[in-house]
């Protein structure tokens, strides 16, 4: 007796119907502890199940998994369906479904008309009738939270799609070196140089601590600026990289106008990079010189046949309805920035005069396609140069989805700000570019850059500061 005592006690979720339209897999995130879903949720995941949107998609397949742990239940569903069998033995809880109507006292207080009040009922009725047990609403949505405190019922956010709970700790890319790092590391160093670059082999405490493509500097008499090639425990291997602030190394003649926007020219022009991430706030230049550097390796060095440009479609405002016209001309409304930075890559050139000027903005244009996320599934992308624009607004798995359709020769470049997030319910922590940044640090064909300062204009630099 004493040792089951000891045993904790499994708790109880109850789970929001924005949880299931989240993160489908859901069902099998909560080890050892009992799911129960009310029949408000079903409900509504049966209201959200048509349809061609992410949304859609997620309701068919929730449906789907509890079609498939329900179906193997013959009897007694009230005794709730083991979850082990289904999820390779991830979670070992019980999945309970509403059975019977209750009623609560929740009724009293709030128009039972409403779905959320309905589920906010179940929990206060499940807590009453299992005092011993911990009952606990799960729910995306902080209104309802709120409501649930208010009516002192446990409620918490589903946590587990968080890469990181504190987005100061996400990988920036970039690190500096300490003031002693060559008096720590240059014992026995090796260096020699190759098609003018020069290489450093060094040993020491801090390489445990580097990252393949990881950019190391150093301020000084004798400024140092390289990116970590190779790793083998305390030993690691530096590249200097190439200078791109120089006007004889500009890239469709812009250069770079601090230390990070460097790195990320570097990153952008490595053909033996396919996957590249960019983060930083308004302003910082990701935009420009993404197009910059897939314009370059399109039209000078034909590395890739065109530039593939796709970005999620949140309106800031009021939605601007069902536009008329190809896909194409669909998207211009979300592809002013495109335009924009176009303006300024298309630099008049004096000599070329009006017609020389007209005929390379038709043949940059030409090789610049404009797509619609809505469309992505289901095809491949052979020597593309495809960026992913406003990334901080895609889940994980839409990410998963965008990044799977590269074929062979193709670079990846996700773009975003995780502090312009207008998609309900992600956060800095659980948005798609948060999570790649965090997976795809240290791996040989990808890099990363956090851009720290803006250069758009002094007024946007000190508005972004203080306002």
């Amino acid at each position: 007796m004493a040792r089951k005592s000891s045993k904790k006690p499994t708790k109880l979720f109850v789970l929001d119907t924005n949880v299931m339209l989240h993160d489908p897999t859901c069902l099998y995130r909560f080890q050892e502890h009992d799911i129960y879903l009310p029949m408000a949720t079903l409900e509504e995941l049966d209201h959200n199940k048509k349809g061609m949107t992410e949304v859609a998609r997620n309701a068919r397949q929730v449906t789907r998994f509890l079609d498939e742990i329900v179906s193997s239940m013959e009897m007694h569903i009230q005794d709730g369906a083991p979850l082990a069998e289904h999820s390779h033995k991830a979670a070992t809880g019980r999945l309970f479904l509403q059975t019977h109507p209750i009623t609560s006292d929740v009724t009293s207080i709030l128009p039972f008309s409403k779905v959320d009040n309905q589920i906010l009922g179940v929990v206060a009725f499940l807590k009453q009738q299992q005092p011993d047990r911990q009952v606990i609403l799960v729910s995306k949505d902080i209104n309802m939270r709120i409501k649930a405190r208010a009516l002192e019922i446990p409620a918490e956010d589903y946590f587990n799609d968080k890469v990181l709970e504190d987005t100061d700790l996400l990988y920036s890319g970039v690190v500096e070196l300490p003031a002693d790092f060559w008096d720590k590391h240059a014992k026995g160093m090796e260096s020699w140089q190759r098609e003018g670059r020069s290489y450093y082999r060094v040993t020491g405490p801090l390489c445990a601590a580097l990252l393949v493509n990881q950019f190391v500097w150093q301020e000084g008499s004798k400024p140092f600026q390289a990116k970590v090639i190779e790793l083998a425990g305390n030993t690691a291997t530096l590249e200097t990289v190439k200078d791109y602030s120089h006007l004889k190394n500009n890239v469709w003649g812009i250069t770079a106008r601090n230390r990070e926007q460097n790195f990320a020219l570097n990153v952008l022009m490595d053909p033996d990079i396919d996957f590249v991430s960019l983060l930083g706030q308004a302003g910082t230049g990701k935009t420009l010189l993404t197009l910059a550097a897939g314009l370059t390796q399109i039209l000078e060095s034909k590395t890739y046949s065109e530039i593939i440009m796709t970005r999620v479609t949140v309106p800031v405002g009021e939605d601007i309805g069902f536009l008329p016209g190809t896909e194409e001309e669909k998207m211009t409304p979300w592809m002013g920035a495109l335009e924009d930075n176009l303006d300024v890559l298309n630099k008049p050139d004096e000599e070329a005069g009006e017609w020389g000027r007209a005929a390379t903005q038709d043949l940059v244009r030409s090789r610049i396609k404009v797509k619609s996320l809505n469309f992505m599934r289901g095809r491949t992308f052979i020597n593309k140069f495809l960026i992913i624009d406003e990334a901080q607004n895609l889940t994980s798995k839409q990410m998963k989805t965008l990044i799977t359709r590269a074929g062979p020769g193709t670079k990846v470049v996700c773009l975003g700000n995780i502090a312009q997030i207008d998609t309900p319910y992600l956060t800095e922590g659980s948005s798609g570019i948060t999570y790649v940044v965090d997976r795809f640090k240290g791996w040989e064909h990808g890099g990363h850059i956090t851009l720290a300062r803006g250069e758009r204009s002094r007024l946007a630099d000190y508005a972004a500061g203080i306002l």
